[in-house]
């Protein structure tokens, strides 16, 4: 039996999320396998390479987004799995605005962006 998740996201940009994972010192893989419970593996588009025997992964789909492929389970006993989460989606955030307002022609331009928890 599996004991992989599968988690719906938002995440659109593939090297934003990767720029996003190195960002936050995760090593990054691609088009590699993640790391579940009792040696399972999954094959996954991008894999953050996590400390431990578990990593996340992620996998698009056919409308463009993300899947979060994960043993959440395994993920837990080393990490708080919503911090590291929401981390994750936190800096891909910032990341994919900060992207747009350059593509936009105002590389120049001061921008202030204000995180709020």
């Amino acid at each position: 039996m599996s004991h992989f998740s599968t988690l719906r996201t938002k995440i659109t940009d593939a090297e934003i999320l990767k720029t996003s994972l190195r960002d936050l010192g995760i090593n990054v893989k691609t088009e590699a396998d993640v790391r579940g419970y009792n040696g399972q593996r999954v094959r996954s588009d991008i894999v953050a390479v996590l400390e431990g025997e578990y990593d996340l992964g992620w996998s698009r789909n056919s409308d463009g987004s993300f899947d979060l492929i994960a043993d959440l389970w395994g993920v837990a006993k080393k990490h708080n799995q919503t911090e590291l989460i929401n981390s994750i989606n936190q800096k891909y955030a910032v990341n994919k605005t900060l992207a747009e307002v350059k593509q936009r022609g105002l590389q120049n331009a001061n921008v202030k962006l204000v995180v709020q928890k």
